[in-house]
């Protein structure tokens, strides 16, 4: 029994990667089994989900009891709106009968593997993860928070306009891996993601425009998380100047002709720059991210920035759970054929 063992210990050792992460995933589902992994699973995000108190996801109503079971999960009824639901309804893993294979994929994703890479690995499509992945990030973007407190950071970042997966475009000829813009420097071929970060580390990274930012869409953007009391650091951009003078705000400008880039040893935007550097070298491995999707990945970019990339179970929990707390009724029909806008 020894031998055998050594030897088969010595045959996953010759194993290609993707095949010992298969390996690794069987067994690891066999010591803790799929069933009870992802029962945990579910009873932890009902426990976050209706932490405040139990309530029909229709009607909001409270007026809810038992109603026997569905596909062996507990239903209710409404009393209310007489609507029947389960504790994942209008989540992420609604109608899923596969909980354990998303933590399994999540796990995935922290490790940065690719849909195909993790298909072999999950056991499902990766057209199937595709979806799986945007739904998760759908719910995950809805993360927010009150105010900023105290220095604000504010800069600008960009990339190319991009119509990444889809199969018609009409208005130009398709580009391969990303191309380059047609025009020098900032045009309305690029998409402007606006970065505000104060020094706790609460941030705001969305796509705000085409082309150049301006005040509208800062205020858009963060006009309701800032306060008398901000200070705002930015660059020298002329809209950020208009912005800070009507709000009342004050405001410290980096210029980048000056060769100053702190003002009195603490007004700087050292942190959202490294953190632009961060975001462009994570997503570049995407070999280019659909424009109309590109809020997801900035959302999943700070999840996973904050925790340093690393794939704990406690992640792994964590980023389910968030997503959980927030409604998603997406389909994948509305997530195929979603496009782009800017509000």
């Amino acid at each position: 029994m020894g031998k055998a063992f050594s030897n088969l210990l010595k045959y996953i050792d010759k194993l290609p990667h993707t095949q010992k992460e298969q390996v690794y995933q069987w067994v690891k589902r066999y010591v803790d089994p799929s069933s009870s992994a992802g029962g945990r699973l579910i009873d932890e995000m009902r426990e976050t989900r209706f932490k405040e108190g139990f309530e029909c996801p229709h009607c909001s109503s409270e007026h809810v009891v038992r109603f026997g079971k569905y596909k062996g999960r507990q239903r209710y009824q409404c009393k209310c709106c007489s609507k029947t639901f389960t504790d994942t309804t209008n989540t992420v893993l609604y109608r899923t009968r596969k909980a354990n294979e998303w933590i399994t994929f999540v796990d995935c994703m922290f490790k940065g593997y690719s849909l195909r890479k993790s298909a072999e690995i999950v056991g499902v499509t990766w057209v199937t993860l595709f979806y799986w992945r945007h739904k998760l990030l759908n719910a995950l973007k809805q993360m927010d928070f009150d105010h900023f407190e105290g220095i604000v950071e504010m800069d600008e970042t960009y990339f190319l306009y991009s119509q990444k997966g889809q199969r018609s475009i009409i208005e130009r000829k398709p580009r391969k891996r990303g191309g380059k813009s047609k025009q020098r420097g900032i045009s309305h071929e690029q998409v402007c993601v606006l970065v505000a970060r104060d020094r706790t580390k609460a941030t705001v990274s969305k796509v705000a425009c085409m082309g150049r930012i301006i005040k509208l869409k800062v205020d858009a953007l963060i006009g309701s998380k800032l306060s008398k009391d901000n200070v705002i650091v930015t660059d020298a951009w002329r809209a950020y100047k208009t912005y800070a003078k009507e709000k009342g705000l004050e405001h410290y400008r980096i210029k980048s002709d000056g060769g100053k880039h702190v003002i009195k040893g603490l007004y700087h935007i050292q942190n959202v720059n490294g953190l632009h550097s961060r975001l462009k070298q994570w997503i570049g491995r995407f070999k280019g991210v659909a424009t109309k999707y590109l809020d997801n990945y900035l959302s999943w970019f700070l999840f996973v920035d904050s925790r340093s990339n690393e794939s704990t179970k406690q992640h792994i929990k964590e980023f389910l759970l968030t997503s959980f707390v927030f409604e998603m009724t997406d389909t994948y029909d509305s997530l195929r054929l979603a496009k782009f806008s800017v509000k």
